[in-house]
């Protein structure tokens, strides 16, 4: 779902765009991007130097397969700073009312934000992305009618009343002229001056069942809520790469080796 907002940017723009993938569900963009043939419009960037390749996962994330430069980490951190990328995705694990954001501190572990308020404070556009709830969970796709199917729900909630610690403040954000938009698997938030906004769900959710219910608060609900694409609840590519086609090279462009 974050890549169709990176299209989306592409479309915009009329040109390739600048990423920031962060740890966790963000670093898998890469990976996608690739599988839909839009890696040429989309250049990711990993806080530990690497432009463009695919991002490994978990222990291994800050290393990219592939990639067409490597710069020093504080010269990675200086681009963000200034701004360099066009929007960034970075994970969560708290959320409340406000949009504010814990990405990474729990009680009783030490823990740090890593690049997290750099880059955050550093995009003009950040979209969060995570599961709507933490524990063991059994959500599955059904391919047939193409919707989302809760069968357990996390017992952890992540959409909380009070953060632990606020480590993104959603309201400087909103100062700074940021488009924020958080992305789950059951539905897609964007940042408004009122909070939290409801303005996607997936096929096969209940707003007030499957959304509110497992929140701490309640949201802002908008009053044109949209049904996320189908296309996500798919098996197979996405076909994202129609939507830029006339932005692509033609492959005659390039030398053949």
């Amino acid at each position: 779902r974050v890549l169709m907002e990176f299209i989306g940017l592409v479309k915009s723009l009329r040109r390739p765009i600048m990423v920031n993938l962060g740890v966790g569900i963000p670093a898998m963009i890469a990976s996608v991007a690739t599988e839909e043939g839009v890696q040429e419009l989309i250049h990711p960037t990993i806080e530990s130097g690497p432009w463009g390749g695919t991002m490994l996962l978990h222990t291994d994330f800050g290393a990219s397969v592939g990639p067409y430069a490597v710069i020093p980490l504080p010269d990675q951190f200086t681009n963000y700073e200034g701004g360099i990328i066009d929007c960034a995705s970075l994970g969560f694990m708290q959320v409340d009312k406000e949009g504010n954001v814990n990405p990474s501190f729990i009680p009783g572990v030490v823990t740090g934000p890593g690049g997290f308020p750099v880059i955050a404070y550093g995009a003009p556009r950040i979209y969060f992305a995570g599961s709507f709830t933490a524990g063991k969970r059994v959500i599955r796709v059904d391919g047939m009618s193409k919707r989302l199917v809760i069968e357990k729900d996390g017992d952890v909630v992540k959409f909380v009343n009070k953060l632990y610690e606020v480590v993104y403040n959603a309201r400087l954000g909103l100062m700074m002229g940021q488009e924020v938009k958080y992305v789950t698997e059951r539905c897609v938030f964007r940042l408004g001056s009122e909070g939290l906004i409801i303005e996607e769900v997936a096929p096969g959710v209940y707003i007030d069942r499957d959304i509110i219910a497992k929140m701490e608060f309640k949201p802002v609900v908008s009053s044109d809520v949209k049904e996320m694409d189908r296309r996500l609840f798919s098996e197979g590519v996405m076909g994202l790469i129609n939507d830029v086609k006339e932005l692509l090279k033609p492959s005659s462009s390039y030398p053949s080796y």
